[in-house]
């Protein structure tokens, strides 16, 4: 069995958790309000601009001895610069006013996954960063074009409405293989060690971010009440 195949077996029921979350199961079915897909795209800003910034503090300290990783890490650097923008291109497109969502603060559920992935790079074993791109990555591949699909469907919102979802449902169908393969070259037992701990990790503070999103107009009133 290679590492990666034993990663995802290790955090299978972690994952299995979090796709069956109701909130998950509803966006897939169209099944919910225009205010909740607002609020996963702002959630998402909250944690997506700082992937660079994180892959940037992962690369810096790496060991010598994971050059090839750091190497790995600029391509994704290329890869991943701007997208939060896309997200703030996408609320704009739902009609919700793109520089009060960037302005906001991220939920306490976003803010404690993003402090989270600093902390395993900073105080932890770097390499545990790519427990959260699995995380993340592989809910992509497997949600995000679904969703979009039955949510525009059922919300009647633009298509420009959903660029986020849907070039990251495909990109990261083309990240899977190579994060594959990054994983296979992992040799050392710590380091797998790491992963496998921040994967199970984060996908409990990545359902926790679904978790905490507003899922009707009374969570709204709530809000703004509050």
């Amino acid at each position: 069995m290679t590492f990666h195949e034993r990663l995802l077996a290790d955090t299978t029921d972690a994952r299995a958790t979090l796709v069956t979350l109701p909130i998950i199961q509803r966006a897939l079915a169209g099944d919910i309000p225009r205010e909740t897909y607002i609020d996963f795209l702002t959630q998402a800003y909250h944690h997506v601009r700082h992937t660079v910034p994180l892959l940037m503090a992962c690369g810096a300290r790496l060991p010598a001895r994971l050059e090839w990783l750091r190497t790995a890490i600029g391509e994704y650097i290329e890869e991943e610069m701007g997208h939060q923008e896309w997200v703030l291109d996408d609320i704009a497109a739902c009609d919700a006013d793109r520089a009060a969502a960037a302005a906001s603060e991220p939920s306490l559920a976003t803010e404690l996954m993003v402090a989270y992935a600093y902390d395993t790079i900073a105080r932890g074993n770097p390499v545990g960063f790519f427990g959260m791109v699995l995380v993340l990555e592989g809910t992509s591949v497997a949600l995000a074009t679904r969703a979009a699909t039955s949510i525009e469907t059922s919300l009647g919102l633009p298509r420009t409405a959903f660029s986020y979802l849907l070039s990251h449902g495909d990109l990261d169908i083309e990240h899977a293989g190579f994060f594959e393969g990054l994983m296979n070259r992992l040799d050392d037992p710590d380091d797998q060690a790491a992963v496998v701990h921040a994967a199970r990790r984060f996908y409990v503070l990545y359902g926790n971010v679904f978790r905490s999103l507003r899922t009707s107009d009374v969570d709204v009133r709530h809000e703004e009440a509050a």
